[in-house]
């Protein structure tokens, strides 16, 4: 089996007669360094940032979680991240988890081409009961809104538990905002998504496969849960159109 991170995203270029929800399944995992890549904006800093983040925030002999890792995109930038923090990651194992075999099975095969020698172990599974213990960095990016809104709070305070001390949860999200705004920023997001190639049929095709897969929240709501949750400290670092990033400390 081949894998090709070129292969372009026209999933939804030829018109349906139904859209199905969307799903991470085999077709997205093809063509999917090139669909977010084209869909949402600042995602390769956000994947730089995890790694320079978790070099900041590891702790000798703890463990990091990527949770929803798709491809392992930020599992190896935290790999590497942990690698330049020397001695504070000593020790330290790295665990990618997401309940897409398309998915694992490609980042598997990213993680073996990898040089870098942090442990690092590819699961499929589910993030939600996943057993996480002594974790120094969590990243959760561009995953909880894909979760039951009734669940979020649940997710989020087993990471917080297991959480040491001065560690850190990154959490990546779509978000939503007052009527106003959103119709501002609805309009960029479009505009980037045209400016990257996708037509208008492949937007409202998208678009209908996704709104009732992906649930956003406010801004307000996310830190609120954070801080309930059990985090002490909670930035948003980032932010492009209805894109932003926080980081919370424990």
């Amino acid at each position: 089996m081949t894998h090709d991170d070129q292969q372009p995203d026209n999933i939804y270029q030829t018109p349906l007669d139904e859209v199905p929800g969307f799903t991470f399944d085999g077709a997205v995992a093809r063509v999917f360094p090139d669909m977010i890549k084209r869909s949402v904006p600042g995602y390769a800093e956000t994947v730089a940032m995890s790694g320079i983040i978790a070099g900041r925030y590891v702790k000798p002999g703890s463990n990091l979680y990527d949770l929803g890792c798709s491809l392992g995109a930020v599992t190896l930038a935290m790999r590497h991240g942990v690698q330049a923090a020397g001695d504070a990651g000593q020790g330290c194992t790295i665990t990618g988890i997401d309940n897409s075999a398309s998915m694992i099975e490609r980042a598997e095969h990213y993680v073996a081409l990898d040089e870098a020698t942090v442990p690092v172990s590819m699961v499929c599974g589910d993030i939600v009961g996943f057993p996480l213990e002594n974790a120094s960095v969590t990243a959760l990016n561009f995953v909880l809104q894909f979760i039951a809104p009734e669940m979020r709070f649940s997710l989020l305070n087993s990471i917080a538990e297991a959480t040491v001390p001065g560690g850190a949860l990154i959490l990546s999200e779509k978000i939503r905002f007052d009527p106003w705004e959103q119709i501002m920023q609805d309009e960029l997001h479009l505009d980037f998504k045209r400016a990257n190639g996708y037509s208008e049929l492949e937007i409202a095709q998208k678009r209908s496969a996704i709104e009732n897969v992906l649930i956003p929240e406010s801004h307000e709501a996310h830190v609120e849960r954070l801080r309930e949750a059990g985090f002490s400290r909670v930035i948003r670092w980032y932010q492009c159109f209805n894109f932003v990033s926080y980081l919370a400390v424990k």
